[in-house]
């Protein structure tokens, strides 16, 4: 089975070929990547993992761009890659080399000079690799991308208490393997078809030295990590995410005046459904937004009774606890209140200092300060405060 994703445009000229076809494999399981899905089709970085490096190679020129994937998946292929043209996909087999042979058999009806075969779960290709790919093959039967080994190597022996060291290597002659790796595909496929089958190949380069091909080595990039496990998934959020928040609430006698969690005796109080304590609701703004979890009226609504009110504190430890879920730790926050009155100065130390206590972060990360607008506007005539919010936060 194989079958076009989309249209590809259509090219004219003395033959009907490209100079580089692409071959993604994409037909493994992906078990150790805890994913509900093969990992190939689970989401990282906003779209699924197969989708960015067939965007990048679709960017780099490579044409046609044939995806192997699993027995079954035509539909979750079709939507993970739908939209970019000249795409095709068909299945896979039993094991990775099968997968390329038979992905191989597929682009001889295209007939290209040369082949990129890359593997799907390393999503970021950078297009200055691919064009140092091609261009060693001006020169070479294949060319595949490496980096240096930084770390300390030693063979591993078999001990009766486990693995204790062996022999050290020297780490100057070794190099780490990356894909996609560039072959001139007549060459590739002759490699493909006589493999003997009878032990497994690392990649494709071994396939071809195997058969007699001489691999060039180019220079590779570290953002062609290979995403294995969980924990590669949970990095594929950012390190940092940032939020913003507003929040106004109005003057009235009789009222308690609540700012950062710290009463404040003042002739006028916030009004509001709970304690209308505008600082700590826009700081808990700014916390829901930077994870992407609604704003406070959603977790709180005012017509709920039993926020009637309540102490904006609750509100924020609520924050904090849905900003940990997200698997990130409050960085910095930064909060500004407007008004004419009360002072907020002598006020300020007490206000970081809860703060603080109810996010669990250190003084440090808290920054409260004041401002007023010259006596316009409704802060200026006295009758409301606004504050304002800014937060980081920082992947744990």
């Amino acid at each position: 089975m194989s079958q076009f994703v989309s249209e590809a445009p259509k090219y004219t000229g003395e033959r009907a070929m490209v100079a580089v076809a692409a071959l993604v494999v994409a037909a493994g399981q992906g078990l150790r990547a805890g994913q509900p899905v093969p990992k190939q089709f689970a989401m990282w970085r906003g779209k699924p993992v197969v989708r960015h490096s067939v965007e990048a190679l679709a960017a780099a020129g490579c044409l046609p761009i044939l995806v192997v994937i699993p027995h079954g998946a035509d539909a979750a292929a079709r939507e993970a890659l739908a939209g970019i043209a000249g795409v095709q996909f068909t299945t896979g087999g039993a094991t990775r080399q099968e997968s390329v042979r038979l992905g191989l058999e597929v682009l001889v009806t295209a007939a290209p000079d040369r082949v990129l075969i890359h593997d799907a779960a390393r999503p970021l290709v950078p297009g200055e690799v691919v064009a140092r790919l091609v261009q060693a093959l001006e020169r070479h039967s294949g060319a595949i991308p490496v980096l240096a080994v930084v770390d300390s190597i030693a063979h591993a022996e078999k001990a009766e208490n486990g693995d204790i060291m062996g022999a050290p290597a020297r780490r100057e002659d070794l190099r780490r393997v990356q894909t996609p790796q560039a072959f001139r595909f007549e060459d590739i496929l002759a490699a493909h078809r006589e493999w003997d089958g009878g032990a497994a190949a690392g990649d494709d380069a071994q396939v071809a030295q195997a058969w007699g091909m001489e691999i060039a080595f180019v220079e590779g990039d570290e953002i062609l990590h290979k995403l294995t496990y969980a924990a590669d998934f949970a990095l594929s959020q950012p390190l940092v995410r940032v939020g913003t928040g507003y929040d106004v609430h109005a003057l009235e006698e009789g009222e308690e005046l609540w700012l950062c969690g710290v009463r404040i005796a003042h002739t006028h109080g916030l009004s509001g459904h709970s304690d209308a304590d505008v600082a700590i609701h826009a700081l808990v703004d700014a916390m829901l937004g930077a994870v992407g979890a609604g704003d406070i009226g959603q977790h709180f609504p005012p017509s709920d009774p039993q926020w009637k009110g309540a102490a904006s504190d609750r509100f924020l430890a609520h924050a904090g606890k849905l900003v940990a879920e997200a698997g990130y730790g409050l960085g910095n926050a930064d909060v500004t209140i407007i008004c004419e009155a009360p002072k907020i100065g002598p006020h300020r130390e007490a206000m970081r200092a809860r703060l603080a206590q109810v996010l669990g972060v250190d003084i440090a990360a808290i920054s409260v300060k004041a401002t007023t607008t010259e006596k316009l506007g409704f802060t200026g005539r006295r009758e409301g405060i606004a504050a304002q919010a800014a937060v980081s936060l920082i992947r744990l």
